[in-house]
């Protein structure tokens, strides 16, 4: 049986949903991180020890300026009123992303989080954050040069904005089959699930599902 370490998240079709309900784009936002939260409960009932989901890439800073705001809105929201149930809850929160060219204030909330959750076991949660996978791995090989280290995969992963095992799993809904610039080097040998379930559909039961057919599928990594 594979054992599973790391499950990835595409949270395609947040927007999709709020139109397809006679609402806004961001009525769909709002209820898509009412998922992320369902998500991450169900990843502490079925022992999942670490989960990433793609929050926002470097490519959506060509959306409308007034869904970028209510975006990170969101995030802040979230946090003001999250961050006790997450330390009780002892969830750890890592960020990855370029958060240099973050709003003071959104930069300031994301680092407030890190440093309360650093010290939580139970379940890590990776939110990539003005992500770009090709970006990490320019800024990778840029860190390995400043220490004059030696190129090659080892060090490019461990120089990665977080080295931690790679997904075992990743789940992309909203129907598209694309990896959208996320975890590029990381995704090398993941198990890659698209669903036409547009994400606030995307249920614990979804989850379960895709857990049990991850587990029987003959992983050979290159070999026989």
């Amino acid at each position: 049986m594979n054992k599973l370490n790391h499950i990835a998240f595409i949270m395609d079709g947040n927007g999709r949903w709020g139109l397809k309900k006679n609402k806004n784009r961001n009525y769909g936002h709002l209820e898509g991180v009412k998922t992320v939260q369902k998500i991450v409960e169900a990843s502490v009932f079925f022992k999942v020890p670490i989960i990433s989901f793609y929050v926002f890439s470097t490519e959506n800073w060509k959306r409308p300026k007034s869904e970028i705001n209510y975006l990170f809105s969101l995030i802040k929201v979230f946090f003001k009123k999250e961050i006790n149930n997450l330390v009780r809850k002892e969830i750890k929160i890592n960020i990855l992303g370029r958060t240099t060219n973050l709003s003071k204030e959104i930069k300031k909330t994301l680092k407030s989080v890190v440093n309360k959750t650093k010290k939580n076991k139970k379940l890590i949660v990776n939110l990539a954050v003005n992500y770009g996978s090709k970006n990490e791995i320019i800024d990778s090989v840029k860190k390995l040069n400043s220490k004059s280290k030696k190129i090659n995969e080892l060090n490019i992963r461990r120089n990665l904005y977080l080295d931690l095992p790679s997904p075992d799993i990743l789940i992309r809904t909203g129907g598209q089959k694309r990896l959208s610039n996320f975890m590029l080097w990381q995704l090398a040998y993941t198990e890659i699930f698209f669903l036409d379930k547009l994400w606030p559909d995307f249920s614990k039961n979804d989850l379960k599902n895709i857990i049990k057919k991850y587990l029987k599928i003959k992983r050979n990594f290159g070999a026989i």
